[in-house]
């Protein structure tokens, strides 16, 4: 698939944009700040509906504005589909397709595709857990819309959980409030064990591509090791059954009731858990090199744009500033990845930097505007 239009209206720092797309590379170019990354980010939100920057969901309206609209026109085995997302803060965001509503904004997921590499991805290496396992949960979105709300219910839970644990006081409750932390007991064994039994599932189809990917930008002989580590077992290997995963996990709430109550806090679960990653025998987030991190941030990336290829429409490949941060050797193994790819959108402050191939569609970006570059 690829986006035929996108179009931004009070998106960040854009006005009112329109873009006309093609297959194949196409380059914004501009100085820093002008809001090349923002489009990249809006056509990751539509492909998403989350941003790969932190903050709240306000900051991706334009100051001023009360809502923000995202719109494309994708084309899908041929035949074109409308799309578009109102951001409104604090009334949730709506969503259309072919100019229809739809009951629930996640309903869009999956219409428009899209692999979005970043230099915020250089946190997948170097940054916290919940940096990966941020990365595994929203790979799983895009193979599996319904993970959205899985991972939703498993949220609303933990939250529930943890404030009861915190109205206890540091005392084990008793009668009807001991009643009702085993309901929130069960309830966070059953969406607890079906987020972690989807991250097992993803990171064994995820490890070819990721290896694939690495030696295709790095060429480098270390192979990438990737381990889930859970709160609950550790590195243990263990089948992703969720019913097996269920009583785990059950068990270890009812270990942990005493500590967990004097803390106040759910210490147990899929949101403490940890994608461990390592090239050789040496972690990558304490040992690799500043090439290394970067070329494995971006294997992750194209290790996941392979995985969605293969097991549906292709996604649009987006690149922000990528290149600026490689050397010369891998600038070019990455510009052959991006022309194999039915479409990519590349974003440059120095153009120069790119190989000359990728140029082949430019936009130059100035604030609040784009316009393209009309061919030689």
């Amino acid at each position: 698939m690829y986006v035929e239009r996108l179009e931004l209206i009070d998106f960040r720092n854009h006005p009112a944009v329109s873009l006309e797309l093609s297959p194949g590379p196409s380059v914004l170019a501009g100085p820093n700040g002008v809001g090349k990354t923002n489009v990249l980010e809006a056509m990751g939100y539509l492909a998403t509906l989350g941003s790969h920057r932190v903050g709240p969901e306000s900051s991706l309206v334009r100051v001023g504005a009360s809502a923000a609209i995202v719109r494309a026109a994708a084309v899908r085995e041929g035949r074109k589909v409308l799309v578009d997302l109102e951001i409104r803060p604090g009334t949730g965001v709506k969503a259309r397709v072919n100019r229809a509503p739809l009951p629930r904004a996640r309903d869009a997921l999956g219409v428009v595709r899209a692999t979005l590499f970043a230099p915020e991805d250089l946190a997948l290496i170097r940054g916290d857990p919940d940096e990966r396992r941020r990365f595994l949960d929203t790979l799983a979105v895009q193979r599996l819309p319904r993970y959205m709300a899985i991972r939703q219910d498993f949220d609303r839970v933990l939250r529930q959980r943890n404030t009861l644990l915190r109205s206890a006081g540091g005392r084990m409750p008793s009668g009807a409030g001991l009643a009702t932390l085993d309901v929130w007991d069960e309830k966070l064994a059953i969406t607890g064990a079906a987020v972690w039994a989807e991250r097992l599932r993803l990171i064994e189809l995820i490890r070819a591509p990721v290896e694939r990917s690495y030696q295709d930008v790095a060429a480098q002989l270390d192979p990438v090791r990737m381990v889930y580590v859970s709160s609950v077992l550790g590195d243990r290997m263990v089948d992703p059954d969720p019913a097996r995963l269920e009583q785990i996990l059950r068990e270890r709430l009812l270990t942990d009731r005493a500590r967990e109550v004097e803390r106040g806090v759910t210490l147990s679960g899929p949101h403490r858990d940890e994608l461990a990653l390592s090239l050789g025998e040496l972690p990558t987030r304490t040992h690799a090199s500043h090439g290394e991190a970067w070329s494995l941030a971006l294997a992750l990336r194209l290790g996941a744009h392979q995985l969605l290829a293969e097991e549906g429409e292709e996604p649009v490949l987006l690149l922000d500033d990528v290149f600026a941060e490689l050397d010369r050797r891998r600038r070019e193994r990455l510009a052959d990845l991006a022309l194999t790819v039915e479409q990519s959108v590349i974003t440059a402050s120095v153009p120069d930097e790119l190989p000359l191939r990728l140029k082949a569609t430019m936009f130059h970006v100035k604030q609040g505007n784009i316009t393209r570059e009309a061919p030689t």
